[in-house]
This record gives C-alpha cells, sequence and structure tokens, in this order.
C-alpha cells in the first residue's frame, strides 16, 4: 500500500510541476512574511555606505541599494507588511461581496435587480482605477490601500456568490430541506452556502494575486507606507533612478511579485478545476 502511495504522489508531481512549484513559491513567501529572521540576518533599514550599489552576490543575494541596505533582506521583511495588506483586501473582498451575492440571489426580485445593477456598474471600472479613485479619497497608508482594493473587488465576489447561490438553491437537498420545514435562513447557512463555496474560495485565491499586484502597483504611486518601509511596490519605485547603473534595485522585488502572482494564479485554477471535477 505505500508503494501505490507513492507511486501515486510520484505521478501528481509529474503531472503537476507548475502546481508543486506555486504551491513551495507561496509556502516561501508565507515563511518570509512570518519569520523573516530565519532567512536573512541584514537589518532592511540599515545601510552600509561602502557596500551601495553591489550586485548580487553570495553576500547579497539581491545586491545592495543606494545606501548600502540589502534588498534582499528589504524583500524578505518587506513580506509582512506586503501579505498583511493582501490578506486585509482579500477578506474585504471575500466577505461583503459574499454577503451581497447571497442576499441578492436568495432574495430574487427588484432587490436583486438593484444590486446587479449596481455590481455591473461597479464590474465596468477597471479594479486598479476603482482602487486609485478610493485611496485617494481615504488617504495614504497600508491599511488604507488594502481597503481600498478590497471595496474595489467585491463586486467580482458578489456575482460569482449570486450566480452559485442561483445554481444550488435548485438542488434537490435544497427542496428537500424546505419542504423537511427547514426556514430560509437555516437552508441558507447549511446547505446553500457550504455548496457555493467552492468558486468563490477559488476566486478568494485568485484575487489573492491580483491584490498583491494592485497594492503593490499603490505603493509604487507612493500611497503605501512611508519610506524606509520596506514595501514591494515601494522598493521597485526607489530603483528606478539607478535602473542604468543597479538593474537589480527593481527588477529583482518586481520578479518576486510577479512569481507571488503567477502561483496565485496556478493554484487557482486547480481549484477550480477541482470544483469542476477535473
Amino acid at each position: 500500500m505505500a508503494d501505490i502511495a507513492t507511486l501515486t504522489r510520484s505521478r501528481f508531481l509529474l503531472r503537476s510541476p507548475g502546481l508543486v512549484l506555486s504551491v513551495l513559491v507561496v509556502a516561501l513567501v508565507l515563511g518570509w512574511a512570518l519569520a523573516p529572521s530565519l532567512f536573512t540576518g541584514y537589518d532592511p533599514l540599515a545601510g552600509i555606505p561602502r557596500q551601495k550599489l553591489k550586485g548580487p552576490s553570495a553576500a547579497h543575494l539581491f545586491g545592495t541599494d543606494e545606501t548600502g541596505r540589502d534588498i534582499f533582506a528589504r524583500v524578505v521583511h518587506g513580506t509582512g507588511l506586503s501579505l498583511r495588506a493582501t490578506v486585509l483586501a482579500v477578506l474585504i473582498a471575500l466577505v461583503a461581496g459574499s454577503i451581497i451575492g447571497l442576499i441578492a440571489g436568495s432574495r430574487g426580485g427588484w432587490l436583486d435587480s438593484l444590486i446587479m445593477r449596481i455590481v455591473d456598474v461597479l464590474l465596468a471600472v477597471p479594479s486598479i482605477l476603482l482602487s486609485l479613485a478610493l485611496v485617494t479619497a481615504l488617504g495614504f497608508g497600508t491599511t488604507k490601500i488594502a481597503v481600498a482594493v478590497g471595496v474595489a473587488n467585491v463586486a467580482h465576489f458578489a456575482r460569482l456568490m449570486r450566480a452559485e447561490v442561483l445554481r444550488v438553491r435548485t438542488g434537490v437537498y435544497v427542496e428537500a430541506a424546505r419542504a423537511g420545514g427547514v426556514r430560509w435562513p437555516g437552508v441558507l447557512t447549511r446547505h446553500v452556502l457550504p455548496n457555493a463555496s467552492g468558486p468563490v474560495l477559488a476566486l478568494a485565491v485568485l484575487t489573492f494575486g491580483v491584490a498583491v499586484l494592485e497594492i503593490s502597483s499603490l505603493s509604487f504611486l507612493g500611497f503605501g507606507a512611508a519610506p524606509p518601509a520596506p514595501e514591494w511596490g515601494s522598493l521597485v519605485a526607489g530603483g528606478r533612478a539607478y535602473l542604468a547603473v543597479a538593474w537589480w534595485m527593481t527588477t529583482l522585488p518586481g520578479l518576486v511579485i510577479a512569481a507571488v502572482v503567477l502561483a496565485a494564479n496556478r493554484i487557482s485554477r486547480a481549484l477550480e478545476g477541482a470544483n469542476r471535477g477535473e
């Protein structure tokens, strides 16, 4: 039996190397966020002037910046800031969008029509532009850009949750529960919501990658934490003036952002395929 299990795992790894790599990337980044000191011994805020603008090497994996700070240390220590904002944004979008979609799909009628027309208007505006408009009104700061990105993505969750509720509520088990005397709120919480949550959770993973990109973009534009806080987007922005002589200052943090976004997209596709039974 052990040989069969080992063979099954080996076949899975061979069929889905991209998925395995994506999980490893996300696990590594989570490790950076939870215990950055385990991955680097450099202070992300203290620089050594004589080491400024040094290229990638064994001593400095991502090189150093204009003040001699280790860029890898700044990326690792900045992971906590960026991921906390990302998780907050996804939670806001997931919870608010799911509640709105659940109400629209379960109530129907004029309320459903009104909610979905508002959702259609929000979906017509690119989320990054809506985030930019919201954060301009809210002000600067990591938490505020997280709220802005979360609110900007609520409409995506609302539309998907509504569609799933409309699909699930016609199921035989829902009708049986209703016929058995279970009240509609109980049917929603016990039967409809659990069976409609699979695609919504897959969207949450996809939105995680989108939120990383959008939060980094707003941080790049200067709406995030004030310097010298090492947010991912601000690290990319800080290297623009030295792009000709120190390409690593912008390129390597940018590649970390790209890797996380691609990994989240791959995991989301795997979850979506699992929900379809593939």
